[in-house]
């Protein structure tokens, strides 16, 4: 399938999202007149996004460049690959390509934000869709959800091969393998330059197969008697799901769905043949209370422990349908993210104290991951053998490993990439180089307002919640500039002002000065008033309470 090679433009290849993080993946491939983006993921907001609901990349460049742009390319159905597409296709309206199952989650996003007129294309692997300078490949892979692929990009240059998110497992719950015999025939065309998920890098052996679950779950499942079994897992793992379902029948436990994302995917999974559950097994989340205990399997969202996800709320007695009672068998059966282990820990604390008994990775094998470890890694770079590499989807201290792997296995260090966010890699069938940077960054959601929260938002929220507010409010004549009312003081997540009557009426004499001051000098300009009160304020309240509250002085005039 190769091109012939009788160009020499430069293919540029750079990451809107994906390096030095986890989420948020996004890699676009230029080249002539052509543009083709690979995913469009979200992620979610750290501490200090105070607020914040999701993560999206800076689709800048794509915005200057958007006649260029032939298609976005989904390599799987998980939010940190498609998150993103709803908020970037109404602002770029182009072709999405995928296989079935992304299709169709993608779609049930799309209905959610009224988009209507994308043009969504299924694939299937080893399809080829033809461009003018690109001829781009879906190649089967394994993951933790079905219909994960790798694209190989076919140049006159040479192959651009990104794995996308991928482990080897020779015992798929679905049976269907990773096509490992398709990447030996692109290393035989020439893999110009590859771009591998670095997220395990730093474990060492291989990955376990999905199927090890299993044995562990049947364990859980024989012990447990005539407890109610409550299963937390991640949405998009749909080969777990299919294994809880199997574990509930072959024990005779009917299935509730609770959390919304759980119960679309599950009801996208079913209609499009990728899970199978008799129509028997599954039961409403209301109809709960019409069955015994030891009639019941629970599969929820929340193994992040995030406040709102069902478990969070079962855990601490706020859901609707579900109480956590003494005897319950909850199992978690995922890995915490890093930086949300203190809010599983937190879960599980509640979950103890409400009598249930909690099952979660660190004591039984009840989860594995959907990532490459060392030795599968090295294996893909054998089979690929790439003239250059650029380590992608990690954390930095991920990429860089990833890339210290690549000169063991005797890649030359000047062939490595380990590359920033916004960084473009220029190559050609001869060389490679970092040749230059196009703005990037995070764009915020919040609600319905998207990249409507920056840093100067961010900075207030954080101002207000650690040190809070006083609001000082003054009625002037518009005639004479005299105070005809107030100075009124409101505060709030300061001092409870009932308490701190002295500290009040001292702000308030602090701010008739000023006013004072003003008067006589004849100054009646509001921003000079409003700065005189802030910072005499500012300076009053730091001396007698050694706090910094956010100030927002109003004057009217009548």
């Amino acid at each position: 399938m190769q091109l012939f090679k009788n160009n020499t433009n430069k293919i540029k290849v750079m990451a809107l999202g994906g390096l030095n993080e986890i989420g948020k993946n996004m890699t676009v491939i230029e080249y002539k007149d052509e543009i083709i983006v690979i995913d469009a993921g979200l992620s979610f907001p750290e501490e200090d996004m105070l607020g914040v609901d999701i993560v999206i990349p800076d689709i800048t460049y794509l915005m200057k460049n958007k006649d260029k742009i032939k298609g976005i390319f989904i390599t799987h159905g998980h939010e940190d690959h498609i998150g993103a597409l709803p908020y970037i296709l109404k602002k770029i309206n182009v072709p999405v390509y995928g296989a079935k199952l992304s299709i169709g989650l993608i779609q049930v996003k799309l209905k959610e934000h009224k988009l209507n007129n994308v043009k969504l294309n299924v694939v299937t692997p080893r399809q080829v869709i033809k461009l003018n300078n690109f001829e781009v490949e879906f190649i089967k892979n394994n993951h933790s959800i079905p219909d994960a692929c790798s694209i190989a990009v076919h140049t006159d240059q040479g192959i651009i091969y990104h794995t996308g998110d991928f482990k080897i497992d020779l015992t798929p719950i679905d049976g269907d393998v990773m096509d490992i015999h398709r990447i030996c025939e692109l290393s035989n065309e020439g893999v110009l330059l590859m771009l591998a998920d670095s997220t395990n890098v730093g474990r060492s052996g291989y990955t376990m197969s999905e199927k090890t679950v299993g044995a562990g779950l049947d364990d859980l499942f024989r012990k447990a008697n005539n407890s109610r079994i409550i299963v937390a897992t991640f949405s998009s793992n749909i080969h777990r799901l299919q294994q809880i379902i199997n574990m509930a029948e072959k024990f005779n436990r009917k299935v509730a769905i609770s959390g919304r994302s759980m119960i679309n995917v599950v009801g996208v999974s079913r209609d499009l043949g990728y899970l199978n559950i008799e129509d028997k097994t599954l039961i409403d989340l209301n109809d709960i209370s019409k069955y015994e205990d030891s009639e019941l399997v629970i599969i929820t969202t929340g193994t992040q422990g995030e406040p709102m996800s069902a478990l969070a709320r079962m855990a601490s007695a706020e859901h609707k349908k579900v109480e956590i009672k003494a005897g319950d068998l909850v199992i978690i059966s995922a890995h915490p993210i890093p930086g949300n282990e203190k809010l599983i820990s937190r879960v599980i604390n509640l979950l103890f104290e409400k009598g249930a008994e909690v099952v979660y990775n660190d004591i039984a094998d009840i989860h594995v991951s959907g990532h490459a470890s060392q030795e599968e890694l090295k294996l893909i770079h054998r089979l690929a053998k790439p003239k250059f590499f650029m380590p992608a989807h990690g954390e930095y201290r991920m990429l860089k490993r990833h890339a210290e792997l690549a000169e063991e296995l005797g890649m030359p260090s000047q062939n490595i990439f380990v590359m920033q966010t916004g960084d473009v890699l220029e190559l050609d069938a001869n060389s490679a180089k970092v040749a230059s940077r196009i703005p990037t960054g995070n764009v915020l959601v919040d609600g319905l307002g998207v990249g409507d929260v920056g840093n100067i938002v961010l900075r207030d929220r954080k101002h207000l919640s650690e040190d809070g507010l006083m609001i000082v409010v003054v009625t002037i004549s518009k005639e004479d500039g005299t105070v005809l009312a107030g100075p009124d003081i409101i505060s709030r997540g300061f001092v409870y002002v009932r308490e701190s009557e002295d500290l009040m009426d001292g702000a308030k004499g602090i701010i008739k000065q000023v006013l004072k001051d003003c008067e006589e000098k004849n100054i009646k300009e509001w921003a000079y008033l409003k700065n005189n009160i802030k910072e005499n304020l500012k300076e009053y309240l730091y001396q007698r309470t050694k706090r910094n509250p956010m100030i927002l002085p109003i004057i009217m005039e009548v």
